[in-house]
């Protein structure tokens, strides 16, 4: 398995036989270099989308029709997006679970917003969420962008994930220090990757405060486009 980081909250996810780009945002993405654009995204086979924000979800409809494929999201965006985008979508719930070839993926909770623009004001974009995507022996818990919540206690009873990939750049999600006592109170990670940081001057810069709370993990700051190998 390749995860290999866009920058911000955007991943390129090379597990079992699919090709996952999650919540890409790369036009406009003060971390990514726009010239790689087709490094990160050929071969893609599904986009998955955990919410509506701009900063994940701007390019989807422009990538899905680029790359011709299948969105893979919340129930009521992306029904909305088959019948006015004409895209194709694969949408489910929170607690549901997808195949994706031979990679599982379950739809769970976060706690944040999902919004877009609209005509005079803000429109619902669904519900915010994270998965769980199990293949190869592994279960990544992608937290999507959130706060600490008590349900992640759950999600480790039933689902065991080995590797998270947590928000954690503070001001619109959970911080360093947050996302570290997540990890160690509910979870039995064996390597964390944050995210949703260094994008903005709001934002943490360094996941020093993570790596000091998650002794004995494997706590990775990942570079743009440098594949981590697990």
């Amino acid at each position: 398995m390749k995860i290999i980081w866009l920058g911000h909250a955007s991943f390129r996810l090379e597990i079992g036989d699919q090709v996952l780009l999650v919540d890409p945002w790369l036009t406009g993405n003060p971390l990514f270099p726009e010239d790689r654009k087709d490094e990160a995204t050929t071969g893609a086979t599904r986009i998955l989308l955990t919410h509506a924000h701009f900063d994940h979800a701007s390019e989807v409809l422009d990538l899905a029709r680029s790359l011709d494929v299948p969105v893979v999201g919340q129930f009521d965006l992306m029904n909305h997006w088959a019948e006015t985008e004409g895209i194709e979508t694969l949408g489910f719930n929170k607690g549901g679970t997808v195949a994706l070839g031979d990679v599982q993926v379950t739809m769970v909770h976060a706690t944040h917003s999902s919004t877009l623009p609209g005509d005079k004001a803000l429109v619902s974009g669904g519900s915010e969420c994270g998965y769980m995507i199990a293949a190869e022996g592994h279960v990544i818990y992608l937290s999507g962008d959130t706060d600490v919540m008590a349900d992640m206690k759950v999600f480790n009873d039933l689902h065991e994930p080995d590797i998270g990939i947590l928000c954690a750049g503070g001001h619109f999600t959970m911080d360093m220090r947050r996302a570290g006592y997540a990890a160690k109170t509910f979870f039995d990670f064996k390597t964390v990757i944050p995210c949703h940081y260094r994008t903005f001057d709001a934002l943490e810069q360094s996941a020093e405060a993570l790596v000091a709370a998650l002794s004995g993990v494997d706590v990775i700051e990942p570079e743009v486009l440098q594949p981590i190998e697990i």
